[in-house]
């Protein structure tokens, strides 16, 4: 094999390298779901082309497609690489320390969220001592219209990035779940003006939360700290005072994160 034709072959490879990481990035800085003509023009490649990167996604699971739709949106390998990603960015190191003493402090169990694509995953808890205590599926994947530790982050979103979450179908998880847009803004927007989330049952039927979000060095949301725990061990009075501590949680998490960048 000639030189000429070993560097066109290394030109080819890099160009279509570099086709699938734009592809990737239009899902996870853009809406959930996107179809193969949105893609074609936002790229300005070829309907054929981006339909040959998503089959190929596809079948490595870093993106699921909807027949129905036609549409696709994030899969699970590129969720777990996101969480890695967050891992690695010693925000769980940050946070550890703090989570442990905020639990310490309430008697609940406290967590931390990290936004992947347009959905929140668990990145870690610290369980509560109490027998009757919640816990959480590390890793698994929540919408954000539903729960505190989900709204506390939509509600900092840049407002175009919120807007299209909310303009996706939602589901009711129970029956106190909100699902009306309008409703969802007026919420939305008290959350922003208070800097935390409460969550009286909107995700599971007889679990409460209060939630902050977490901004990263950058400034932008990245997650959200949450107390959380039975519904009814959630007072009008612990709920104000879970409030100020997971506002000082997310604080200074936020801080140390900042303070341990490279």
């Amino acid at each position: 094999m000639s030189d000429r034709t070993r560097n066109a072959g290394a030109q080819s490879g890099t160009e279509v390298a570099g086709r699938v990481a734009d592809v990737l990035l239009l899902f996870a800085g853009g809406p959930r779901s996107l179809g193969v003509s949105a893609i074609s023009r936002e790229l300005g490649v070829s309907k054929a082309v981006v339909h040959r990167i998503l089959r190929s996604l596809v079948s490595r699971e870093m993106l699921e497609d909807d027949p129905g739709t036609g549409r696709y949106r994030l899969g699970s390998a590129a969720v777990a690489l996101g969480v890695s990603a967050l891992r690695g960015a010693n925000v769980r190191d940050a946070a550890a320390p703090v989570l442990r003493r905020l639990r310490d402090e309430t008697g609940e169990t406290t967590t931390l969220s990290g936004l992947v694509g347009d959905e929140r995953v668990y990145l870690d808890q610290f369980e509560s001592p109490r027998e009757v205590r919640m816990t959480v599926e590390v890793g698994r994947r929540f919408p954000l219209y539903a729960g505190s530790s989900g709204k506390a982050i939509l509600a900092f979103l840049p407002a175009e990035r919120r807007e299209a979450v909310l303009a996706r179908p939602r589901t009711a998880l129970t029956a106190r779940t909100v699902t009306d847009p309008g409703e969802l803004r007026a919420e939305l927007a008290a959350i922003a003006a208070d800097g935390t989330a409460v969550s009286l049952g909107e995700r599971l039927p007889d679990a409460a939360s209060v939630a902050a979000p977490l901004p990263g060095p950058d400034g932008a949301v990245h997650g959200s700290v949450s107390v959380c725990g039975p519904l009814h061990r959630f007072t009008p009075a612990e709920i104000e005072r879970y409030r100020n501590l997971v506002r000082a949680a997310a604080g200074e998490i936020a801080r140390v994160w900042d303070a341990a960048r490279p």
